[in-house]
């Protein structure tokens, strides 16, 4: 596999939320895996030791399923890419709306920068903004919502 091709490979890995991966081509095969600084999405294969039949313990129950959250009522502005999201065109200017504010279908409500491009994400429909349920900086998922439109 060609050089430029294997750095760009680990520059798209790097830049997004893929954590490994892997390409054959030809007869090479190449496998990227991204690294954590702080180490906690590696995972370490011990290997299993034998134990006595009967020192084995019972399986204990598994736990009670947690109850999901309610959706939020109204309508819901979802992202539609992964990116970072951003309420303002700046940072230290005003955003772009706030809890109450009165918006139409069309209105640009916040930003999400993916791979160094800005993108206005615009509301979908007319109402008042009830939620906002991103933090600003906070990096989103594709599908992830953003605000709720009472």
């Amino acid at each position: 596999m060609d050089l430029r091709k294997l750095k760009t490979l680990i520059d798209l890995v790097a830049e997004s939320d893929i954590a490994e991966l892997e390409v054959t081509e030809g007869e090479s095969k190449v496998r990227i895996v991204k690294s954590s600084p702080l180490g906690q999405n590696q995972m370490i294969m011990m290997p299993q030791q034998a134990m006595p039949a009967a020192a084995a313990a019972p399986i204990a129950a598994a736990p009670a399923p947690v109850a999901a959250p309610a959706e939020p009522t109204g309508h819901i502005v979802k992202s539609p890419m992964v990116g970072t999201f951003y309420r303002s065109s700046a940072p230290g200017a005003a955003p772009f709306v706030e809890i109450g504010s009165s918006i139409k279908d069309g209105e640009t409500l916040c930003i999400i920068e993916a791979m160094k491009l800005l993108n206005e994400i615009d509301s979908d429909a007319s109402g008042i903004v009830t939620q906002i349920l991103v933090e600003n900086g906070q990096p989103v998922e594709f599908g992830q919502p953003l605000f709720v439109i009472g």
